[in-house]
């Protein structure tokens, strides 16, 4: 199992869900959802299982629970198994 470590900069309450790997290898993402009870951080593992191919239990937030800019890990199975 490789682990995929992410800087993620997050940007709640956008008009829509968009995506993109900038040149450091970070990720800037926008959710559509508040920062308000943990949706937007929900709406952030959805959408990176979906975009990684891999169960939501997958992926976890290391740091930054409370802030924009954020540090997720990815288990990614590997191939073969």
């Amino acid at each position: 199992m490789a682990v995929l470590k992410k800087q993620v900069r997050v940007k709640p309450n956008a008009k829509q869900q968009n995506f993109s790997e900038e040149a450091d290898g970070s990720l800037s993402i926008q959710l559509k959802s508040p920062p308000t009870d943990g949706k937007a951080n929900q709406e952030l593992i959805q959408l990176l299982a979906k975009t990684y191919g891999v169960p939501k239990a997958n992926i976890t937030i290391k740091l930054g629970l409370s802030s924009r800019n954020k540090v997720v890990e990815i288990e990614i199975p590997d191939a073969g198994h």
